[in-house]
């Protein structure tokens, strides 16, 4: 993004991700599901996904970047709240292809409006950052450079830093938790218990429903206390309840427990996470920093997928694949503590 604009990435990925979308629809094998969801679609969400929220956020503002950094954060648990129920329904009802092509169009249709509505910097709007004077003179657009080049010199100097693998740590562990564990694993632990598609999607939907308010005030709390603790906190309160899930009996009030815990402590960490990144990193590191950072989210997760699917299959019950998880969350929320030795200066947990 920083060599080629958010504009042009942006739209690159919707049309690789509605493109690869339209080609699962004539799939006939599993190796095609794997290349057109896995690798085609996986790169294209991956271009944009964490890295394009921390882009913005740096780009357009100076004041309150932990809150707007957990208002865009929460859009990806608006999309759970709003799709997960509705591609269910469309699935057990009509089947998968329906789905597929209701994705493939909605990819789409968002390439016209991100390059009408999309400016790549607010001097192209005729404003300056937000939290900024209008006598600030506007920062000058970064020199196109080799992309590649640039980001591997930028992890080369990152990795000399115990600080980059503490935060490259545990946003794995917090890719493994979410998206690999209980993203891809609820649905399924769910039906081990007797309980169907629709309402596991359900259950999942409304952790997206409370991610939305435990993200955002993540983002609020982010920008008044120690980011340390703030991690401490979220990924401890995120262990307890992955242990606590298999041993819950599956109830309406379990899982309703289940859902509120976990579903305000979802992606709460990536507030706080950013913020460490742009402390310990600065200006010009930080949004390539944290895209490796992303990438090592993404490797969690898939891990978890793999790691929590053959637990299944080994042992017929993903009980250790929960309580491993929760296990090293807690691990997590102790390395938290350890990261940086950066100064922050705001009140009550400071």
């Amino acid at each position: 993004m920083l060599s080629l604009g958010i504009r042009r990435v942006l739209i690159g990925a919707l049309a690789l991700m509605s493109a690869a979308t339209l080609a699962s629809y004539f799939m006939t094998a599993p190796w095609q599901l794997m290349l057109t969801w896995g690798v085609l679609s996986g790169l294209a969400s991956g271009c944009v996904a964490m890295t394009l929220g921390a882009t913005i956020v740096n780009r357009w503002f100076v004041a309150h970047r932990g809150l707007v950094m957990g208002l865009l954060s929460a859009s990806t648990s608006t999309g759970f709240l709003i799709f997960l129920p509705l591609f269910a329904y469309i699935t057990t009802s009509a089947g998968w292809q329906p789905v597929v092509l209701l994705i493939a169009a909605a990819a789409a249709a968002l390439i016209p409006l991100v390059f009408i509505l999309l400016p790549e910097r607010p001097a192209d709007a005729g404003l300056v950052p937000y939290g900024t004077s209008y006598n600030t003179k506007p920062t000058a657009a970064a020199l196109p450079q080799n992309a590649l080049k640039n980001a591997f010199a930028t992890l080369f100097r990152a990795a000399r830093s115990r600080n980059f693998w503490l935060l490259f740590g545990t946003f794995f562990v917090c890719g493994l938790t979410t998206n690999g564990l209980v993203g891809t694993h609820l649905i399924a632990l769910c039906a081990d218990h007797g309980l169907g598609q629709v309402r596991g999607s359900s259950l999942l939907a409304a952790m997206g429903a409370f991610d939305i308010i435990g993200t955002t005030a993540s983002g609020w709390l982010t920008d008044r206390y120690d980011s340390r603790k703030l991690l401490f906190i979220y990924y401890g309160i995120r262990g307890a309840s992955l242990i606590y899930l298999p041993y819950s009996n599956f109830s309406f009030e379990s899982l309703s427990f289940f859902s509120i815990l976990y579903g305000l402590d979802w992606i709460a960490t990536v507030p706080p996470t950013l913020k460490l990144t742009n402390q310990l990193f600065g200006d010009r590191d930080a949004p390539i920093i944290f895209g490796w950072i992303a990438a090592g989210h993404q490797l969690g997760a898939a891990t978890a997928a793999l790691g929590a699917g053959l637990i299944r299959q080994i042992e017929g019950q993903y009980l250790p694949a929960f309580v491993v998880a929760g296990a090293i969350a807690i691990l997590a929320a102790m390395a938290s503590l350890t990261i940086g030795r950066v100064r922050v200066k705001a009140a009550g947990m400071a």
